[in-house]
């Protein structure tokens, strides 16, 4: 994982890495549940007001997942996800917020909330995650796509065998709550398809 970044530097409409594992490199999710518990979360988190409920199921790996459902404080244009992954012991998102303490307040109530439904589950009390989260400012749109890539490599060399957003870029799955087109848009060419383009870049070593 990249450094860790001890100082928060919040700043409006910018773009973060934001990541965290488990406390002594444990597993944070234990089985298909787990993630589908996380992936509802943010769902309800990013989702616009309307549609956060209508749907209290998830799926993961072909499998639905009932979930129980939850008032929590929305996020939706104010918190805005751009690529994910999700491994045993850690996460990565990549992140844009449109004020400058948006992510603080969204990431202090998904991590609290995950916490107490993981230590619930496993029957356990007590620290989930390895102290706060991370949080790195995105300084150029050479280091976004480059994040972009880093975060859907993370699964290799099956970048499909973990949860994340690559399906979405390569226009497998179309997920409202994840916005592609702020990195797509760096891909656009009239001689070439915005897919085969992504893909290349993806996989280019």
């Amino acid at each position: 994982m990249p450094a860790k970044n001890a100082l928060k530097i919040y700043r409006p409409n910018s773009y973060y890495h934001i990541y965290n594992r488990g406390v002594d490199k444990r597993t944070i999710f234990n089985n298909t549940q787990d993630y589908a518990v996380f992936l509802n979360y943010l769902k309800e988190y990013l989702s616009p007001l309307p549609e956060k409920h209508p749907q209290r199921q998830i799926a993961v790996n072909n499998k639905d997942y009932k979930i129980n459902d939850y008032q929590c404080r929305n996020y939706c244009n104010s918190v805005i996800l751009i690529a994910y992954c999700l491994m045993t012991n850690h996460f990565h998102l990549l992140i844009k917020q449109t004020a400058a303490r948006n992510i603080e307040l969204f990431m202090r109530s998904f991590a609290t909330r995950y916490t107490s439904y993981f230590n619930k589950r496993c029957q356990r009390s007590g620290a989930l995650f390895e102290g706060p989260y991370k949080a790195v400012l995105i300084d150029s749109d050479e280091q976004l796509l480059h994040l972009s890539r880093y975060i859907h490599l993370n699964p290799s060399p099956n970048l499909f065998k973990q949860p994340s957003s690559y399906p979405d870029y390569l226009q497998h799955r179309n997920t409202s709550w994840v916005q592609t087109q702020d990195i797509l848009r760096y891909f656009k060419s009239e001689n070439q398809s915005s897919l085969s383009i992504i893909t290349n870049f993806t996989l280019d070593s």
